[in-house]
C-alpha cells in the first residue's frame, strides 16, 4: 500500500481538506507523512533602475513558514507525526522533485473547483498540471464551491 505520504499544503480551505483526510486515512496506512509548504516566488515590478520586489521573498518565506507550522500542529492535534518541509518556487515542479527525492507513493493535495472557465484558465489548476508531473499516484481532496 502507501508507505510514504508527501502532502502538499497551503492553508487555503481546499488545502485544510486534504490535511484532514490525510490524517484520516493515515489511521490505517500508518504511513511516514512529509508536510510539504512551497513559497510561491514572490511577484516583481519593473522599475527603472531593475526589478523590486512587491512582497519581499523573505515575507512570503515567512508567512509559508507559518502556514507549515500551523499544519504540523494539526496533524500533531490528531497524532499524526510528519515531517514538515518548507521549499520556494513553482508548486509543481516542487512537489514532484520532493516526491522523487523522498521517494514517496503518494501526494496527497487539495483542490478548489472554480464555477467559471474563465477562472479555471485564470488561476490554473496545480492538482491538473501535477498529475502530469508527478511520479506517484495522487489523491486530491476536492472542496466544492
Amino acid at each position: 500500500m502507501y508507505s510514504k505520504v508527501l502532502l502538499a499544503y497551503d492553508g487555503s480551505e481546499s488545502g485544510r481538506r486534504a490535511l484532514f483526510e490525510c490524517a484520516d486515512i493515515n489511521n490505517f496506512l500508518h504511513a511516514d507523512i512529509h508536510l510539504l509548504a512551497v513559497a510561491p516566488i514572490a511577484p516583481t515590478l519593473f522599475v527603472a533602475e531593475g526589478f523590486v520586489a512587491d512582497v519581499p521573498q523573505e515575507e512570503e518565506n515567512a508567512r509559508f513558514a507559518q502556514v507549515l507550522d500551523d499544519g504540523l500542529a494539526q496533524l500533531a492535534a490528531r497524532n499524526v507525526k510528519a515531517a514538515g518541509h518548507l521549499v520556494t518556487g513553482d508548486a509543481v515542479r516542487e512537489i514532484s522533485r520532493m516526491a522523487r527525492e523522498l521517494k514517496v507513493d503518494l501526494i496527497v493535495i487539495g483542490h478548489k473547483h472554480h464555477p467559471s472557465r474563465l477562472e479555471r484558465w485564470w488561476k490554473g489548476s496545480v492538482g491538473a498540471s501535477l498529475v502530469e508531473e508527478a511520479p506517484c499516484s495522487i489523491l486530491v481532496a476536492v472542496q466544492n464551491p
